[in-house]
């Protein structure tokens, strides 16, 4: 046993090794999958994606997040809040845009870009470089875009408050988004 500094016990498990010698943590011995990817037994690597809302849901986002080839999926739509999975590909941008009601939550999973943000279309003086775990917040009003830089594709998932699209919500393609959203 462990103490802190305030003289209180606490547990500390170091990591174990799965098959392929990768460390695996776990914060009780029973939490760590002994496999070599950690948690695959509760959050599966490969997850059917499609519209898990409004019912509860708990999933390994990161993995989602990678596992996601369409430019847009909804992945949980709710009465106050959406998440949805884009994979944008090299050279490609999610497009400028504007949410006038939503805020917006934006986490890069894999890949790099451009952020841009504004109070006017012509006009996009926030630019920002993103990469792996970057965290983009767009404030509902605030034109914004985000293009693929790298040479892979941006993986990368979003969050709405509330809800921006219908549920269920899939775009293959950029195209398929700008058909169903009437070319905005």
């Amino acid at each position: 046993m462990v103490y802190d500094q305030y003289g209180y016990p606490y547990y500390y498990y170091p990591p174990g090794y799965g098959w392929e010698g990768q460390p695996v943590y776990g914060t009780y011995p029973d939490q760590a999958d002994w496999s070599g990817q950690t948690n695959s037994y509760r959050y599966p690597i490969s997850t059917p994606l499609t519209d898990y809302g409004p019912q509860p849901f708990v999933i390994n986002i990161n993995a989602a997040t990678k596992q996601n080839n369409t430019f847009r999926t909804a992945l949980w739509t709710g009465k106050h809040l959406q998440v949805t999975l884009m994979s944008i590909n090299p050279g490609e941008d999610i497009g400028l845009e504007i949410h006038p009601e939503v805020d917006q939550f934006l986490r890069i999973e894999q890949g790099r870009g451009m952020v841009q943000m504004g109070s006017d279309p012509n006009n996009l003086s926030y630019q920002r470089h993103v990469f792996d775990d970057s965290a983009i917040m767009i404030p509902a009003g605030t034109w914004h875009n985000v293009t693929n830089t790298g040479n892979i594709p941006l993986k990368l998932y979003s969050i709405y408050a509330p809800p921006n699209h219908p549920f269920g919500t899939v775009h293959p393609t950029k195209a398929d988004a700008e058909a169903a959203e009437g070319g905005q």
